[in-house]
């Protein structure tokens, strides 16, 4: 369990911060990535929202947050199940594990339920947003385990 709790934390984290970067250097509002992923409940239009309010950002926030935990589940069980590694091995997976992340969310769910990101971001932005998803599986996974 405190696997699943120090990856899941620190993937959505580092996804939302880099989320808030990434939407500063494409030039829109660093919000933006959070009310879009508010869009499964308030539609498309969520992801053209540029300020932060309480029916968008923070059920954005919080829905990248869970769905962060979310993933933090597998990856931390799988982690719990196996010897420690060296931080090279622990990105290596957790970079995959990111990977099987993203192919669910953009190529299985149905759009209403995807991440939102696209509706705020370019492709380029949206990969480098689970690339530090994998950054936080695998700053979660090496902390869980200095903590064993």
């Amino acid at each position: 369990m405190r696997y699943a709790l120090y990856c899941g934390t620190l993937a959505g984290l580092t996804s939302t911060m880099a989320l808030m970067l990434l939407a500063r250097l494409e030039g829109h509002s660093p919000w933006q990535p959070a009310n879009a992923t508010s869009h499964w409940i308030w539609g498309d239009d969520a992801g053209s929202r540029e300020r932060a309010d309480m029916r968008h950002t923070l059920l954005g926030l919080l829905t990248n947050q869970l769905a962060a935990m979310f993933w933090g589940m597998p990856f931390g069980a799988w982690l719990a199940s196996r010897p420690s590694r060296d931080a090279s091995a622990m990105l290596r997976d957790a970079t995959l594990m990111a990977s099987v992340a993203a192919a669910v969310d953009y190529l299985l769910m149905p759009k209403r339920l995807t991440p939102g990101w696209e509706l705020a971001l370019p492709k380029r932005s949206v990969a480098a947003a689970f690339g530090a998803m994998a950054l936080g599986l695998a700053l979660g996974g090496l902390a869980a385990q200095s903590r064993r």
